[in-house]
């Protein structure tokens, strides 16, 4: 049998993501916060890349021209090998609001956050200031500084006495004392080891653990209170509702979690990406440009570079790599606009009159509506956050599945659970909503019938306890 050797030609096409479209990606799924951290690096690292200090129309259009000089244009022309912005984020019309004057924005309307305020400060600090100021001998403040190294964030300790010695280097019996004399500090009940100690050092500070009724409630029936199981209770301890709501006064004026009301640290604040306003008839879409430099080459880029062919490599890098930095972050917010502009179509409802006219959405409908594929809305959406006239939302928010209504249109999820928590929210204590009632009334308002499970579902995920839970015998 003879081998035979053929040669054959096969065409193929395959996507390959070069470093600056990667660039591209990554910018668009950063929140703003990091978008500012990427962006002072980069002009930290880039000796071509510099802020622009251009503000007005005249300024902007003679920066325009010059950056069409011929050594621009020939980057430009070794960019647009690499790369076609317009096949990936897709064509974009012209949107002249971007550039507008903000005659609209008001200072203290723009950003509402602008307020701030002195982190708290943390347990771990407040503890450590005083046990420096005890009277403790220093093998006992050695000890203290365990224990309070071990407390959570609720301000319980996290260690048994025995981890706590073996941490020391002292023996077990030395720990006790130490601790005992810790959860008295500020605030009072701190470093226990579970609610119940925690309740009873407070109980003990106030003296009322004189009274074996209230001794006994906190020491063996706090799973029975919580539960709101009282009629055992009454008769256990020969008690009227009366007599026993006095007792839950006190029990209710103790702090289970005394470290929670320190902070951790620095506070978190969220700046909105984009502002939503109403004027007139119309939504307006602003995109927050607060604190991101505007970018330029400088003025290096325009000068003959001489040295050897390692350094001119080295300079034409870094160039092309700031003017594709600068061209990433105009397309990203471009990309921003654009699905904003289709959120606020597709949500105008809400916009108009808030949570409950969300309407179903999903990635498809807003990635259809601008030409765009569903995971670049997915990275554009991701960590973003609006302002609206009814608060600050994260642009996920908008995005819900829809119940089928009797008339066979849809509701969007999010609306129901909007309704559910404000049902929740006047009811009579006394007597709460079930959730088949809560079903009832959600068919009231929508024409929807949704089953008792699935109010359970909404409710749940809304961290609402039951109508058994949330009943009020006072």
């Amino acid at each position: 049998m003879a081998l035979e050797l053929r040669q054959q030609l096969k065409l193929s096409q395959q996507l390959v993501m070069t470093p600056q479209l990667q660039q591209a990606i990554k910018l668009l799924q950063l929140s703003r916060v990091e978008l500012l951290e990427t962006v002072q690096q980069e002009l930290l690292e880039n000796p071509f890349l510099e802020e622009s200090s251009l503000t007005d129309d005249s300024s902007l259009e003679q920066h325009e021209e010059s950056r069409e000089a011929p050594k621009e244009e020939v980057y430009d022309r070794e960019l647009a090998k690499d790369a076609d912005w317009e096949d990936y984020l897709g064509e974009f019309a012209s949107t002249p609001r971007l550039s507008q004057s903000r005659e609209y924005e008001l200072a203290e309307e723009i950003s509402p956050l602008e307020a701030r305020y002195a982190a708290k400060p943390t347990l771990e600090g407040h503890l450590f200031w005083q046990l420096r100021l005890s009277s403790l001998t220093e093998e006992q403040k050695a000890i203290g500084e365990v224990i309070i190294g071990n407390l959570s964030s609720a301000g319980y300790l996290q260690a048994s006495i025995e981890e706590v010695a073996e941490m020391a280097e002292v023996a077990p019996e030395a720990v006790l004392p130490v601790l005992e004399r810790v959860q008295l500090f500020d605030p009072i009940g701190v470093a226990a080891r579970d609610a119940r100690e925690c309740l009873m050092v407070q109980i003990k500070n106030l003296n009322y653990a004189r009274d074996p009724i209230l001794v006994e409630l906190v020491e063996s029936h706090l799973e029975d209170l919580e539960a709101k199981r009282y009629k055992p209770l009454l008769r256990k301890f020969k008690l009227d509702m009366e007599e026993l709501k006095e007792y839950l006064d006190i029990i209710q004026s103790l702090d289970p979690l005394p470290g929670a009301s320190f902070g951790g640290g620095e506070p978190t604040y969220v700046s909105p990406d984009v502002f939503v306003y109403k004027m007139g008839d119309e939504f307006v879409i602003l995109l927050n440009d607060d604190g991101l430099p505007q970018l330029q080459l400088s003025a290096m880029s325009q000068m003959n570079i001489g040295g050897s062919d390692k350094e001119k490599d080295y300079c034409a890098e870094k160039i092309r790599s700031a003017s594709w930095l600068i061209k990433s972050l105009y397309q990203r917010q471009r990309t921003l606009y654009k699905v904003m502009e289709s959120i606020v179509r597709h949500q105008q409802p809400f916009f108009e009159d808030g949570v409950t006219k969300l309407a179903p959405l999903i990635l498809k409908d807003i990635a259809d509506d601008i030409s765009m594929h569903e995971s670049t809305v997915s990275r554009i959406t991701t960590n973003k956050y609006v302002a609206t006239p009814h608060g600050i939302f994260e642009l996920k928010f908008f995005f819900n599945s829809g119940l089928e209504l009797d008339d066979g249109s849809q509701v969007g999820s999010e609306s129901v659970k909007a309704l559910i928590k404000k049902f929740i929210s006047e009811e009579d204590t006394r007597s709460p909503l079930s959730d088949e009632r809560i079903g009832e009334m959600l068919k009231e308002r929508l024409k929807v019938n949704i089953a008792r499970r699935t109010v359970a579902k909404y409710r749940t995920a809304l961290d609402i306890p039951s109508s058994s839970r949330r009943k009020e015998h006072f």
